[in-house]
């Protein structure tokens, strides 16, 4: 069986050495940078048609096992998914039902798992999102800064602003637009264990009184139009297509007119919205973020506007989040026997495989990631945005 396997993808020509465990190997091209070890025989006959949800399913649950740098295993999992299968057509969409007790259940299978396990691989500032590199030089905890202050200058944060911050996580945004922009916070999360240690990192800075938190899902916010500006970082792709207009009215709702209203997320390639392919998003959708969805772009912008937001700048951070998650992968890989002790071996597995899959999924354009800026206009259809750009690079 390993011989015929072999054969069948010889003309791959791939740095990939397979072996039996206790048995056999064989290499699938020259100096082979990886080894997939077998430890379920069972295992050889699907490989003869691998999508890139079973290769990493099998990892999860000790089928096999991988020697060799996680970004490689990642390029090789590709070559031999594309050799298997094509793209699935564009499926009917099943827009699952997101309910209050259904999100809330999500977010805590994702962001309470441990804290500790999170600041292994983060930056000290805990940001669990897409950094902003002025140079690919830039470190993981510099870019998290530049997109904080990015992310302050196109909301033209002034001080004695009041900003909503929706899905804070552990607040880092929040902390640098309190100290540098002077804005009081009101930060909402669902994970108590970000909201626990949120706290504590916000009291330890000083900016306790400065910052308000609570753990509270969007749809309860009371929707007073009290808050000079709103920001939304990594929290739409819980809210589900079903629930995007809904979700763009609530904002709305709690902003002044006249204020903005900045999304930061990702968004899917294809304009339906189907996750992304070979097996990938299914993976995902299982093992990481149940429930999740990624909207195109253009929905995004079109539920936006149906609710009364005025997009008035897009900008994609594919790049920029590709380099992200390679810190975070890295720093992972560099940090396992301590990361052992933290979770569990299927937690540690899944993980190892999402941050270096979406790294490897973002670099070939599998997904992208937007922040979208929109404005509510005053009723006349003014707003007081500058013409230019230039004061957010000044």
């Amino acid at each position: 069986m390993l011989a015929q396997f072999s054969d069948s993808l010889s003309k791959l020509q791939l740095p990939l050495r397979l072996a039996i465990n206790n048995g056999p190997s064989v290499d699938l091209g020259p100096n082979p940078a990886i080894t997939l070890e077998i430890l379920d025989p069972e295992l050889l006959a699907e490989l003869s048609h691998p999508s890139l949800d079973m290769l990493g399913e099998a990892y999860v649950d000790h089928r096999l096992e991988i020697q060799g740098p996680i970004m490689n295993v990642m390029a090789i999992a590709d070559q031999l998914s594309m050799n298997a299968a094509i793209d699935e057509p564009a499926p009917v969409q099943q827009r699952t039902a997101h309910d209050k007790a259904l999100d809330a259940e999500a977010i805590s299978y994702h962001y309470d798992l441990s804290n500790e396990f999170y600041q292994l691989w983060l930056d000290p500032e805990m940001a669990y999102s897409c950094g902003y590199f002025h140079s690919a030089e830039d470190s993981l905890a510099q870019a998290q800064l530049n997109k904080f202050d990015h992310l302050c200058r196109k909301l033209r944060l002034k001080p004695g602003e009041r900003l909503l911050d929706v899905g804070c996580g552990w607040c880092g945004l929040a902390r640098y637009a309190a100290k540098h922009y002077g804005v009081s916070v009101y930060g909402i999360t669902l994970s108590q264990a970000q909201l626990d240690l949120g706290r504590e990192m916000n009291a330890a800075a000083g900016l306790g009184d400065a910052i308000d938190l609570a753990l509270q899902d969007y749809r309860d916010l009371p929707g007073l139009g009290d808050f000079d500006k709103v920001v939304s970082v990594g929290m739409f792709e819980h809210v589900g297509h079903a629930n995007l207009g809904e979700y763009f009215r609530i904002l709305h709702e709690q902003v002044k007119p006249g204020g903005l209203v900045m999304n930061h997320g990702i968004t899917a390639r294809h304009t339906d919205g189907r996750p992304v392919g070979r097996g990938a998003g299914k993976f995902i959708g299982r093992y990481v973020f149940p429930h999740g969805e990624l909207p195109h772009l253009s929905t995004a912008v079109a539920e936006m506007s149906e609710q009364g937001l005025e997009v008035v700048d897009v900008e994609s951070l594919r790049q920029h989040y590709a380099l992200t998650l390679e810190h975070w992968s890295n720093n992972l890989e560099s940090s396992l026997d301590e990361a052992s002790k933290l979770v569990s071996d299927k937690a540690l597995r899944i993980w190892r495989i999402y941050l270096a899959g979406c790294a490897y999924g973002f670099r070939k354009n599998w997904i992208n990631i937007h922040q979208i800026l929109a404005v509510k206009p005053l009723p006349d259809g003014h707003h007081d945005l500058p013409w230019t750009r230039a004061d957010i690079y000044s």
